[in-house]
């Protein structure tokens, strides 16, 4: 089942609403180039403004919660339309409350949530408690969910046990998220000790699926913003959310792969720029 059609030439329209990095490939630095591929017109709501991505030390980040209101009341006046809503890193919990009157605004709109918030069991730096509940509410009403494990159990306010979890505890997850309101949850980053990383997609649009890729022996940062900004334009080229799903795990993982022949490829995150190519053959 598609969540979205895709009618002829028209070209859709996404707000982004992510925040903007300087250094380090994440956030509005991956989704930009990724939706524009798959022939999306990317409207950027940018949460923050980052020197870098947080692995870097010394990092400096500028909150534009105060400037969004006046900005998104700016499209209002000059008609801008929008097909779906696509929101990741927050920089304050009243940025919850922006992007539910972007809701309001494009009631339309596909809502597709990755809350982006923590990996590995941690919380990133720059969340509050406040923040992370706040983030926990776009759940309820999302039409697509991408969380990781770590996030997931945030959400359902349940115990981090690590990675490796059963295909019942999958099922168990995704259904809490369902509960909590979304309609179809993509949960991704699951090991199951084979070797393989596991990504599970299942809700209104999508029978209980897996896609599996081998697990590289390196952690890259923005490869979860890549995985959610492929999986989207996928689905705003007319995909199913199965074959979305395992379009976004497969390019991401070969993303990986380009990555490491760059230098200093841990630390500058992953690299996906030669690979566009496979984003633009969605339309083809």
């Amino acid at each position: 089942m598609a969540l979205y059609n895709r009618q002829g030439a028209y070209i859709p329209r996404i707000a982004a609403v992510h925040d903007l990095c300087g250094y380090g490939k994440c956030s509005l630095g991956v989704a930009i180039p990724v939706l524009s591929a798959a022939g999306c017109d990317v409207c950027p709501v940018p949460t923050g403004l980052f020197s870098s991505h947080t692995a870097f030390p010394g990092w400096y980040m500028h909150d534009t919660t105060a400037i969004l209101p006046d900005y998104l009341d700016a499209w209002s006046g000059i008609g801008v339309d929008i097909d779906a809503v696509y929101s990741g890193f927050l920089g304050a919990p009243e940025q919850v409350d922006i992007i539910r009157s972007i809701y309001e605004s494009y009631p339309d709109a596909l809502r597709v949530v990755d809350p982006v918030m923590a990996d590995h069991g941690k919380v990133y730096p720059t969340y509050t408690p406040e923040l992370v509940d706040a983030m926990g509410s776009l759940a309820e009403g999302a039409d697509i969910l991408t969380p990781n494990l770590t996030e997931a159990a945030i959400i359902l306010g349940r115990e981090w046990t690590g990675a490796d979890i059963s295909e019942d505890g999958v099922r168990n997850i995704i259904e809490g998220l369902r509960n909590r309101g979304a309609k179809n949850v993509v949960l991704k980053g699951i090991e199951h000790g084979d070797g393989l990383i596991h990504n599970y997609v299942w809700g209104e649009a999508a029978e209980f699926f897996e896609t599996t890729n081998p697990k590289l022996p390196y952690m890259l940062h923005g490869t979860g913003d890549l995985f959610a900004s492929a999986l989207l334009a996928a689905v705003m080229a007319g995909r199913g959310l199965e074959d979305a799903t395992s379009f976004a795990a497969d390019f991401t993982a070969e993303a990986m792969v380009v990555s490491a022949k760059q230098p200093d490829f841990e630390n500058r995150g992953v690299s996906f720029e030669p690979l566009l190519g496979t984003i633009s053959g969605l339309l083809a």
